[in-house]
């Protein structure tokens, strides 16, 4: 459309910062918008277009990004109030990507604090797109609310323990999380090293791996990215997964799921298979010790990247960030080892599980978006079913991609996801194509959107 001169950068940017201007005050997904540079940015894509220059995909398009990325002399919150007031000197390297590639970045979106758990003042606390009274997810949940309310197109998220796959479940939206080391986090605010992945939200998952090829790739000021080449990815549809072996644990695709899940989740799984994959049942190892394992892994990392503000700032901390961080500054060397071997255990059995098949299907959140009032009262079993089918799989560093599935009975979005071999993200892209070129859940809106 930009590029046939049907509608200007400009044109369009206007009318999306008008919808954020009227819509925003109810879904609060923005922490800042940046008007004037996003205008000055369709400005020049627009001037570029013009005269028949291409940046690629995202040209002129409007994206927005969580407030965990450094924007040259825009703060970088991290949703947190000791870090209301800190200005970015430089842009983290995928903001540098994203302006190279000609995005017009609308502006820095909510997240809870320190990328962790709550949502937590001066700060808004996003509310569902679909309904009020349910869950937004955490921690990317401005990013999710923001694409499924069409306040951008795609917005940049992270995730720790499942911080893209859960809001992007809880919209009802697609979430691409790459393999860790497949995108730069260099001026990204840290919660936990080896487990910080940089990933994306959108609409589609064609919409999501244009944006993830832009920012994805080897970065000198990242040593822990990869050298590997970024694939080409895919936006035309597919109609074709023959060869495709899709892994199935029956196992989790009934007990420990809502019947309307369950049946969502086998619904998608006969898709793909009428779409040409093979489907292979496996046995997938105990994720159940992994979930536990990932709070203390990623407690003792926390609090390496806390250390210049906590303790001395404790007080400013929420119970929960704090609990955390005091969690990882407790723990022993020797048991800390002890976890770190079981994660390697763990990562390397199912290593050995994607040499028996492409992807395996499972949920996201098995009972669907639990309601704000369910969240407040949260337990170890709410805990572990969140967790249950994020964590572990961010323990093994392996990418994945969300994709809507149908709705529950409250009209609540239901989604699952397919995880791959570490950088597999083309060939997931591929089959989450395929599956959106044959249903169309990902194209549904809630009202008003």
């Amino acid at each position: 459309m930009l590029k046939r001169r049907l509608l200007s950068a400009v044109e369009l940017t206007r009318i999306m910062l008008s919808r954020i201007d009227t819509v925003d005050p109810i879904m609060q997904a923005y922490i800042r918008v940046t008007e004037a540079s996003a205008l000055a940015e369709a400005n020049r894509a627009e001037r570029e277009i013009a005269r028949g220059i291409d940046r690629g995909p995202l040209h002129g398009v409007p994206v927005a990004v969580k407030d965990i990325f450094d924007m040259k002399g825009v703060p970088t919150t991290a949703g947190m109030a000791i870090r209301a007031n800190a200005l970015a000197t430089e842009d983290a390297t995928v903001i540098r990507r994203l302006r190279e590639a000609g995005a017009v970045i609308l502006g820095k979106l909510s997240m809870t604090e320190g990328a962790y758990a709550e949502h937590r003042a001066p700060f808004p606390t996003p509310r569902n797109a679909w309904h009020a009274d349910y869950w937004p997810g955490a921690s990317s949940s401005g990013s999710a609310v923001a694409v499924s309310a069409g306040l951008c197109y795609a917005a940049l998220a992270s995730e720790t323990g499942g911080s893209i796959r859960l809001p992007a479940a809880a919209n009802g939206v697609t979430g691409i999380k790459p393999t860790w080391g497949r995108v730069s986090r260099h001026r990204t605010f840290e919660l936990a090293s080896t487990l910080d992945h940089v990933g994306v939200i959108a609409r589609s998952a064609a919409d999501a791996a244009a944006a993830l090829g832009i920012v994805a790739g080897r970065d000198p000021a990242d040593p822990t990215t990869s050298l590997r080449a970024v694939p080409q990815f895919s936006v035309e549809p597919c109609h074709d997964l023959e060869g495709v072996r899709l892994g199935v644990d029956t196992s989790w695709l009934g007990a420990r799921l809502s019947n309307v899940m369950s049946l969502a989740i086998s619904d998608a799984i006969a898709t793909l298979s009428d779409l040409g994959a093979t489907i292979v049942e496996v046995a997938l190892p105990n994720v159940e010790e992994m979930i536990w394992d990932w709070f203390p892994v990623c407690a003792v990392q926390a609090a390496v990247a806390h250390d210049t503000t906590y303790p001395s700032r404790r007080s400013e901390y929420s119970p929960s960030l704090a609990t955390l961080i005091e969690q990882g500054r407790a723990l022993p060397g020797t048991q800390y080892q002890r976890l770190l071997l079981r994660r390697q255990e763990f990562r390397g059995r199912l290593l050995a599980l994607f040499s028996q098949v492409d992807f395996v299907a499972l949920p996201v959140l098995p009972a669907g978006v639990p309601t704000i009032e369910r969240m407040s009262r949260i337990d170890d079993e709410l805990i572990a079913d969140i967790h249950r089918f994020t964590c572990p799989f961010n323990m093994a560093s392996l990418p994945s991609v969300v994709l809507p599935c149908g709705f529950s009975a409250d009209a609540m979005p239901l989604v699952f996801q397919l995880i791959g071999a570490p950088f597999s993200e083309a060939e997931l892209v591929n089959a989450s194509n395929a599956f959106q070129s044959a249903t169309d859940w990902h194209a549904k809106h809630p009202v008003g959107a």
